[in-house]
């Protein structure tokens, strides 16, 4: 899972991320697990229900769900946790996924697509979560294969964006129960792009944030935390771009897996994903516009405290020059010996100093 830690307008962004683990030499179709390395075992749930029944389990092997996977009752199986490549391969090889779609599973830097294999729709999306303490930024890749009756989905790491589905599933609300494995990977594919919306209205109250730290203070550290939300937002923006192609290409094709009636709620899906890359381009127009603000009001700060300078220098002309001429070493200065000498001179640069500021203030120089 790939971590963005954002700092709000602190003036500090640390970008953290996990890279990509490159591949070997491999032959195509090798099960290699490309994501973080750890140490949580593999968790497998499962949700087979009907609009009467439902049924929770959770088996300690993958082979425990086979015949499940057969059963004529709709059928989630959600794995959590990809270090044990066999696992992956074990329910692949069950309902006939190529050896390439399983590598792909395994190497969890794929770009959201979907692919209709026939007797099966394979599916890759971008789940992208806000933590709620530290306001981290969380990338997972979460792959669906809907075979049949059954819908298995695949994840990187336990913690997901589905509790509100699996709560609709025990409380028999909305139309979850009583439709198929279609609608239930539609289901969990809108709760991923609802929490694109949360991700997006984040940026949004940061941009607030910024803007009004920019009307106060234009301090040199905003500039970062709009170059950092500039990189976030094309982060979020390629992992929803691909996204809207691989509805569509779901909606628009002709698997016998998908219902007549699911392609409604997918071209609602759609249109979701349509606003929210709408979103992100007014936010990143946004941000362009913000950058350029704030670089206008830093050159307007600076002309201010160019013009001080100017005025201070120019009243400072005047009386330097006068200073310079009774400080030249001549013997012969008729003032020198004059008794309100010293005095004159200081009216003199006092009213100059005072006519100067006078001109200055009509002329609305400051």
């Amino acid at each position: 899972m790939r971590k963005f830690k954002l700092h709000g307008v602190s003036g500090k962004f640390v970008k953290k991320f996990y890279a990509p683990t490159i591949k070997n030499d491999d032959p195509p179709g090798t099960p290699v697990y490309t994501g973080e390395k750890t140490d949580v075992p593999v968790r497998i749930r499962v949700m087979n229900y009907t609009e009467e029944l439902l049924e929770e389990l959770e088996p300690d092997a993958i082979e425990e769900t086979f015949d499940l996977a057969e059963a004529p009752q709709t059928t989630w199986i959600n794995i959590d946790g990809l270090n044990d490549t066999s696992t992956v391969e074990k329910i692949g090889q069950h309902v006939g996924l190529h050896a390439l779609i399983i590598e792909d599973i395994l190497h969890t830097h794929q770009r959201p697509k979907m692919e209709d294999l026939g007797t099966s729709v394979y599916l890759v999306v971008r789940m992208l979560s806000l933590h709620p303490e530290k306001q981290e930024l969380q990338s997972e890749q979460i792959s669906f294969v809907l075979h049949g009756n059954t819908l298995i989905s695949f994840q990187e790491s336990p913690g997901d964006v589905f509790d509100g589905i699996r709560e609709r599933i025990r409380k028999m609300q909305g139309r979850v129960r009583r439709k198929g494995a279609d609608y239930l990977l539609y289901a969990l594919m809108d709760a991923v792009v609802d929490h694109y919306f949360k991700v997006i209205e984040h940026f949004g109250e940061r941009i607030e944030v910024v803007e009004a730290a920019l009307m106060d203070d234009p301090y040199p550290e905003l500039l970062n935390e709009i170059y950092s939300m500039k990189r976030e937002l094309l982060y979020v923006r390629k992992a929803v771009w691909p996204l809207r192609e691989a509805v569509s290409t779901l909606d628009r094709g002709e698997s016998d897996l998908l219902q007549e009636g699911t392609q409604v709620y997918l071209r609602d899906l759609y249109d979701h994903t349509i606003q929210v890359i709408d979103t992100i381009e007014s936010f990143r127009d946004m941000l362009s516009g913000v950058q350029d603000l704030y670089l206008s009001s830093l050159g307007n700060k600076t002309n201010q405290v160019m013009k001080v300078l100017t005025i201070i220098a120019t009243i400072f002309i005047p009386i330097t020059f006068i200073a310079g001429i009774y400080g030249m070493n001549f013997e012969i200065i008729p003032e020198l010996k004059w008794k309100y000498g010293y005095a004159a001179v200081w009216v003199v640069m006092i009213c100059m100093t005072v006519g100067m500021l006078a001109y200055f203030r009509r002329k609305k120089w400051f």
